[in-house]
């Protein structure tokens, strides 16, 4: 049973939930996108859906997953979309995060881009969202299995764009 809320309440609820949510949402989403419109677009396509089904998530701890699992969901509709441009170049990323030497980030970026939408969707969920193997497979709808065989196999081919010095052997290997 959801929560009863009034309707000011109701929306007073979801706006402090946007204004905390936001700035990760965004930042998945331009990882996912490598574009800063198309990601400010799919946020807020993302943001409009959880406030869509707001008055059913009964535990709002819960409203994160929901709506970043919703933005996954919905990018990968935008992939399967005929006409979908894969890619499109950036210099700059929103959020700097941590970075050992800032100067390989074009490189690991550009890297990222060129990753298979499944494998894109895996490293970025694991590795910039920290999220464990399972959160990774429930936020995709899939196995731990196919995270673990798709972050092996998007490790592996990092590796040969950016070399062992970028992404070392270890990395992505035995990661829950």
């Amino acid at each position: 049973m959801a929560r009863p809320t009034s309707g000011s309440r109701h929306d007073e609820d979801f706006t402090e939930f946007v204004q905390a949510s936001w700035p990760a949402l965004y930042r998945t989403a331009h990882l996912l996108l490598g574009d800063r419109e198309l990601a400010e677009d799919l946020a807020q396509t993302a943001l409009a859906k959880t406030y869509a089904a707001w008055s059913r998530i009964e535990d709002r701890s819960a409203a994160p997953a929901y709506a970043r699992r919703t933005l996954v969901n919905t990018a990968s509709s935008w992939f399967r979309k005929k006409g979908w441009r894969n890619e499109l170049p950036t210099e700059t990323m929103p959020d700097p995060g941590y970075v050992l030497d800032p100067s390989t980030r074009p490189a690991v970026i550009d890297a990222l881009g060129a990753l298979p939408p499944r494998q894109r969707a895996v490293v970025v969920l694991r590795f910039y969202d920290d999220l464990s193997v399972a959160e990774t497979a429930e936020v995709l709808g899939c196995s731990t299995g196919t995270v673990k065989s798709q972050t092996f196999e998007a490790f592996a081919k990092l590796r040969v764009l950016l070399g062992d010095a970028v992404i070392p052997e270890t990395l992505g290997a035995h990661r829950d």
